[in-house]
């Protein structure tokens, strides 16, 4: 049996195999895993705040998982749609003992998920997600509160608004002459972004910010930031921002409508933050996805890059464990420690649109710091993204792959964190033939490996 916990938290096709059922086993699992701790009682009713992004099935889940909650005498404060990163900080700001979001991020409308969080603000960890998934197996075993005991649901929609306001409060610079584009995918970010920017003073173009349920991620944000580009052109703006479902990334555009990924503003953020001696060692934390050409900036800048697994959370524990305070992923999930606890896309474009208000020069100019190589990546379903690798000719496709770049490039394929889907990426001199050496392994994994019919 696969494990039901993945990189980012329990994903599936919202009630299918994730269902409302499910939710409400680890729902009761959670509470039990908080009620069990002694580090965590506080006085009072244990409390756990609970926001999602607007995919529909987000409330038929938040529902189960709550009541599992309330089973066992723990009380969800309720946040309504609010960005992943604003569950992170409502724990803080009301002392709950763990959050939940309900949200499959970049996915499709009709998956959903379960991320954990626990009272610090932070992930859970790896043992502590082993943990919650012996106890959603027990579930039925699990005490029930009864009587005065019981839990009910306390809404805190007032939160999304609170949230807003400590993004806003983070700006050191105001925003007058800059012309932005706002991408909000239909998301968590669709009430927030534009208040935020609009009151540092940017002229502000909103796009995509009527979510319906179904709307969220299609054919917009960051997965599909083309509408925002064209209109970045097209109104001369001088940058677009384009967030994920959840809020919790961002890519942007320059002028010209070119996409900046998490590799160029990661180079802008660190030396953001080196000038005020907020940059400890000089250090960024990125994946081994990251662009060479990140890597050679770094170095001509002085910085330290430090490489880890895909995955904010791997990002966040080298982080953590190295007293870095920026990290990062291409995919624009960037992580400022000194303001939050996870990847922020409000804040990250804030940041961004402050960079080019205090350099009062083109973004294209400013991301030029990091000359991409190419890279080229293509995305595989298989039947077991566990075991991609056993039958011998993708091995072998591999194997001729990495002898053809060894000295010149690099070679990865993993399984993503959230699909059963293999990820092929090489980087290299040459972008056709790339393309040729990645699309040789992809052909094997599809002949060998597809899934079952």
């Amino acid at each position: 049996m696969s494990r039901l916990f993945g990189t980012d938290g329990v994903r599936g096709r919202a009630n299918l195999n994730l269902t409302p059922e499910l939710a409400f086993k680890v729902g009761r699992a959670h509470a039990y895993q908080i009620i069990q701790n002694p580090q965590l009682q506080r006085g009072g009713r244990p409390q756990v705040v609970v926001g999602r992004d607007t995919r529909l099935s987000g409330q038929l889940l938040q529902y189960g998982y709550t009541c599992g909650l309330m089973s066992l005498g723990v009380q969800p404060l309720v946040l309504g749609v609010i960005p992943t990163p604003g569950v992170a900080w409502s724990i803080r700001r009301y002392g709950a003992q763990g959050g939940c979001v309900i949200s499959a991020s970049h996915n499709p409308y009709y998956d959903n998920g379960l991320k954990l969080v626990g009272a610090d603000g932070y992930k859970l960890t790896d043992a502590q997600e082993d943990q919650l998934e012996r106890l959603v197996a027990e579930s039925k075993d699990l005490p029930r509160a009864v009587d005065e005991n019981l839990a009910t649901c306390q809404d805190l929609t007032s939160a999304q608004g609170e949230y807003g306001a400590y993004v806003r409060s983070l700006a050191k610079t105001r925003l007058e002459g800059l012309k932005i584009v706002l991408d909000c995918a239909n998301g968590a970010a669709s009430a927030l972004a534009e208040p935020i920017f609009s009151s540092l003073g940017a002229q502000v173009t909103l796009l995509h910010a009527s979510p319906d349920g179904i709307n969220i991620n299609a054919q917009c944000g960051s997965t599909h930031p083309q509408t925002m580009q064209a209109k970045v052109v097209e109104l001369g703006a001088d940058l677009g921002l384009a967030f994920d479902g959840d809020a919790d990334r961002c890519l942007a555009c320059d002028e010209r409508g070119e996409m900046i990924d998490g590799d160029h503003m990661l180079l802008l953020f660190a030396k953001w933050l080196q000038k005020d001696g907020l940059l400890p060692q000089n250090r960024l934390v990125t994946t081994v996805m990251a662009n060479l050409g990140l890597e050679e900036a770094c170095a001509r800048h002085g910085l330290d890059m430090v490489r880890t697994a895909v995955g904010d959370r791997y990002v966040l524990e080298e982080m953590r464990r190295s007293g870095a305070t920026l990290g990062g992923e291409q995919s624009g999930h960037i992580i400022f420690l000194n303001y939050s606890t996870t990847g922020d896309g409000l804040v990250t474009g804030l940041v961004l649109s402050q960079i080019l208000k205090e350099r009062q020069a083109p973004l294209s100019q400013l991301a030029a710091a990091v000359e991409k190589k190419p890279q080229y990546m293509v995305n595989v379903r298989v039947r077991d993204k566990y075991t991609w690798s056993e039958p011998q000719p993708v091995a072998e496709a591999v194997a001729q792959v990495e002898e053809s770049l060894r000295g010149r490039g690099r070679l990865l394929v993993r399984p993503s964190g959230t699909e059963n889907v293999v990820r092929v990426m090489a980087e290299g001199p040459d972008a056709q033939e790339l393309r040729q050496l990645v699309d040789s392994i992809a052909a094997a994994l599809e002949l060998h490996y597809a899934p079952e019919a």
